[in-house]
């Protein structure tokens, strides 16, 4: 395998649906790094994780992984790769230990010393069917099986949806354990930004299929504040400054992306750190500029 910086990169990816189109998409996951991949349901997440996958051929636009032409080199990245959806797609009827024996027969470093260690550390029963799991079970056995074959980066989208707080925090532990090798990277869809907030280094927002914005998760939330102000306040604020603002009987909650400069500009004014979780609900709003 190539020497690569990054472990995925996406250079202007365009996809057109009727009703929706991915529009020029590029972004970068760092080798050795979590990517939290952030947006609304529909916003174009899993069609980006289905591009890269080429599972769907995008119209326009590069993908790399790791270094390589997703398309050109699809067999040799699959190898080295791991995707977990939020619907298992392995078949009912089967159980742990007969999955095994096929997964043994699809990928050349398959492990099952591994797989039998995850199966203990997450009590997944090795003969019941999976089709008698609960859904906690049947994600745990998805990350049980991406994570035993020596992947060199897991795709995750929406891995972590549904499940309990107990079991999210649980795998959020694996990944970070995971990581612990520089080789290993993992970009994770998700709208739960909490746990993001807990283990992604960098982060992407994309909405109705265009990029909002991409970088470092320190470097993005020290950037962006909540200005809690007056309504007069906020008509001094210009507009250029601001993502979008909520407006209430009380006054006004202003999201702005630029903290240093805002703070020399409007420096009366408080600025209240935030949340990705919040920025995601400013930015989704940005078109309207102002809501409630």
């Amino acid at each position: 395998m190539i020497d690569y910086e990054n472990a995925i990169e996406i250079n202007g990816l365009t996809k057109k649906y009727d009703g929706f189109t991915l529009d020029n998409v590029s972004f970068n996951v760092p080798k050795g790094s979590i990517m939290g991949f952030i947006g609304q349901n529909g916003a174009g997440k899993t069609t980006t994780i289905k591009a890269l996958l080429n599972i769907i051929r995008q119209d326009s636009g590069t993908i790399k992984i790791f270094g390589m032409d997703n398309v050109e080199h699809e067999y040799e990245i699959k190898e080295n790769i791991s995707a977990v959806f939020d619907e298992i797609s392995f078949h009912d009827a089967f159980n742990a230990v007969q999955l095994s024996k096929v997964l043994r027969g699809i990928y050349k470093n398959w492990d099952n010393d591994v797989y039998t260690n995850y199966l203990e550390r997450f009590a997944l029963p090795s003969k019941k069917s999976i089709g008698q799991f609960s859904k906690g079970m049947k994600m745990k056995l998805q990350i049980a099986a991406a994570l035993s074959h020596n992947a060199k980066l897991l795709i995750m989208d929406e891995a972590t949806t549904g499940l309990d707080p107990v079991v999210r925090n649980e795998i959020l532990d694996i990944f970070l354990e995971y990581l612990q090798d520089e080789d290993h990277s993992i970009l994770m869809s998700s709208h739960i930004t909490s746990d993001l907030e807990k283990v992604a280094d960098s982060v992407t927002f994309i909405d109705k299929g265009k990029l909002l914005l991409s970088g470092y998760k320190d470097d993005v939330l020290e950037n962006h504040r909540v200005i809690k102000c007056s309504k007069s306040d906020y008509k001094n604020i210009d507009p250029q400054d601001i993502v979008s603002a909520r407006l209430s009987d009380f006054g006004a909650d202003v999201m702005i992306s630029d903290r240093e400069s805002c703070e020399r500009k409007y420096s009366g004014l408080v600025f209240d750190k935030t949340t990705l979780e919040e920025i995601m609900l400013y930015y989704v709003n940005r078109t309207k500029k102002e809501w409630n």
